[in-house]
């Protein structure tokens, strides 16, 4: 083992948080806040995360606001609606999925790109896009750490950006990227919901990895 390397009990929890780790739709009724201090713990773990050219560019919108969260809750149904429409055949199984959890979850929290990102060249250059991966890595740091604190969470990206960014009266160049619902939960689903659900199933990882070139197995 490396000199570096954690503990044999640090690796396994680490490698528990991410393959426990799900995006929840079902959250415990009735249950409380995130307490100021565990919720600080986890956006500082997402704060942390890597970030090309060391821009940083998460900004994180807590809402508190009950009739802000309900107009959050019909910009997500409207595009619900949308999206069943756009998947064709697939309509009638779509609908029948939960997709979020905002009305029941206790915290809330909407995830932007900051504005003036074309100010950050390194990295980004030739692939500007790199923003929203950076962004991404925040999002998992939270998702991991929610997961070990054992508080639920699930990312939402049914929406319109745009509506979305009118309505938290984001500045110009800035967009709304995921709305992250976060609380209690009774239990954490043993897979991932889409699986049990039959929309699709995890492929399997020889059919993902290549040497050199970009070979298909069939």
């Amino acid at each position: 083992m490396s000199n570096n390397a954690f503990s044999p009990e640090e690796i396994e929890a680490v490698y528990k948080a991410i393959y426990a780790r799900r995006d929840m739709r079902h959250f415990k009724a009735g249950s409380t806040p995130i307490s100021d201090i565990t919720l600080n713990k986890l956006l500082q773990a997402a704060h942390h995360a890597p970030s090309v050219g060391y821009m940083q560019p998460w900004r994180f919108i807590r809402i508190t606001d009950s009739s802000l969260r309900a107009n959050i809750k019909t910009l997500v149904e409207e595009e619900r609606v949308k999206t069943a429409d756009a998947v064709n055949e697939q309509k009638e199984a779509f609908l029948d999925i939960k997709i979020e959890g905002i009305d029941n979850c206790s915290d809330l929290i909407v995830v932007c790109l900051c504005d003036k990102r074309e100010d950050y060249v390194f990295g980004r250059r030739t692939m500007p896009f790199m923003d929203l991966a950076s962004t991404s890595c925040a999002i998992q740091n939270l998702w991991l750490a929610s997961r070990a604190e054992g508080i639920g969470m699930g990312w939402v990206s049914i929406f319109e950006p745009d509506a979305l960014a009118q309505l938290l009266a984001l500045p110009e160049g800035a967009s709304p990227i995921a709305i992250l619902c976060l609380g209690e939960v009774d239990s954490f689903y043993d897979k991932p919901m889409l699986e049990t659900e039959g929309w699709d199933c995890r492929r399997n990882i020889d059919d993902l990895i290549m040497t050199n070139t970009w070979i298909e197995r069939v």
